[in-house]
């Protein structure tokens, strides 16, 4: 800018001097009215030099340039920042403008994609590993019996390294595990061996392991650790026994067979039409994605699957003895859903592990066979008997 615009005024005989010439007023006084003479007003004050900056800022600002006719593109301008490169001309009116400025109207937001109803598994490898562990049990089931007393076993033993290991990082409790699992596998053989009779000595021999076992470290917490020993040896191998002990008969492949079926059957139906109808909370509290219309489902589901695993698969059965025997897996196996939800909720935990892709752990699986398998012993003994 001009040292005229802000500086003191140039002395006579100076460019651009302001002075009064002969007669003429006094500089900074008001004309007075119709002796004012307009020619001379023209050349009372000179333009101030304006430097040679682009006033929107070159070629590339035009658009930016053409908004800024009536305020600044960007709310954090200021007036000087505006008057540095030349934008003047618009006195007052800029100021007011640059100071007060309209604000930019929002971009227009893209609506937001419908969302799709999600189960909250990774469904491709939950089927991937599901297909899995069918492959390997009934090979073992139909191959050879000792091998899938073998599988039951090791999934008795991970089951109780995952219970007891959830058990001491959510609520600081030690549950031995050494003699849980050498109890557990040894539980699970003695139930194929010797029936019910071995089964049970083996869990009183395990329970007794566990007092011992406990009394090598410091009496605080003894009641609850061997409390939490006394119930996973119950929860996980004793249940897991009955298994074994279905499988000691003529048929015992297929009994065990159709227990399997009907279990994955029940949840399959109860996930179906609950993820499909579902709308009113079964409950709420302990599993909020379980619903009476899933239920419904795993009744219909299993009801239908036990009439055809009894009247084609096991030996003396009958249709109406598979209606029946469905209708109790499917409530065993949501009874035992939300015995391991209740656990879950007060560890404080989604999963008991992480072993198995889209499932969770080994306890995620057996939460529903663990109940299910003394049930379809005993109604398959008192259908068609134990040989």
């Amino acid at each position: 800018m001009s040292d005229s615009s802000w500086g003191a005024p140039p002395m006579a005989g100076q460019a651009g001097y302001w002075g009064p010439t002969e007669g003429g007023p006094v500089q900074g006084a008001a004309p007075a009215g119709p002796a004012y003479d307009a020619p001379e007003a023209q050349h009372t004050r000179p333009m101030p030099i304006v430097p040679d900056v682009p006033a929107y800022g070159g070629d590339q600002d035009d658009d930016r340039g053409a908004a800024r006719l009536n305020g600044p593109l960007f709310r954090d301008e200021t007036f000087q920042d505006s008057a540095f490169h030349g934008n003047t001309s618009h006195g007052n009116t800029f100021e007011h403008d640059t100071q007060n400025p309209e604000p930019m109207p929002d971009a227009p937001q893209p609506a937001p994609a419908p969302q799709k109803k999600s189960a909250g598994r990774d469904l491709s490898a939950a089927i991937g590993v599901g297909v899995g562990l069918g492959v390997v049990i009934i090979a073992s089931l139909f191959i050879y019996k000792a091998v899938f007393v073998g599988v039951v076993a090791v999934a008795v033993v991970v089951g109780l390294w995952e219970l007891t290991s959830r058990l001491q990082e959510r609520k600081a409790i030690k549950a031995p595990l050494v003699p849980l699992a050498l109890g557990g596998a040894a539980m699970v053989v003695a139930g194929y061996v010797r029936g019910a009779e071995g089964a049970w000595v083996a869990m009183a021999l395990t329970a007794l392991a566990v007092l011992v076992w406990r009394m090598t470290e410091p009496p605080e917490g003894y009641l609850k650790d061997v409390t939490a020993g006394v119930f996973a040896a119950f929860y996980v191998p004793f249940l897991a026994t009955f298994v074994a002990m279905m499988l000691t008969a003529d048929d015992g492949s297929w009994r065990v067979l159709t227990f399997l079926l009907l279990t994955v059957v029940s949840d399959t139906g109860a996930y179906a039409v609950g993820w499909r109808f579902g709308k009113h909370k079964l409950a709420p509290r302990i599993s909020p994605g379980k619903t009476r219309e899933g239920l419904l489902g795993a009744v219909l589901f299993a009801m239908v699957a036990g009439a055809l695993c009894m009247q084609f698969l096991i030996d003396d059965g009958s249709w109406w003895q598979g209606l029946l025997l469905g209708l109790a897996v499917a409530a065993s196996a949501t009874l035992g859903d939300l015995g391991e939800s209740m656990i879950k909720r007060d560890l404080g935990i989604k999963d008991m592990g992480t072993l198995l892709p889209g499932h969770g752990g080994i306890m995620d699986r057996l939460d529903s066979l663990l109940p299910t398998a003394p049930v379809v012993w005993l109604l398959m003994v008192l259908f068609v008997g134990s040989a």
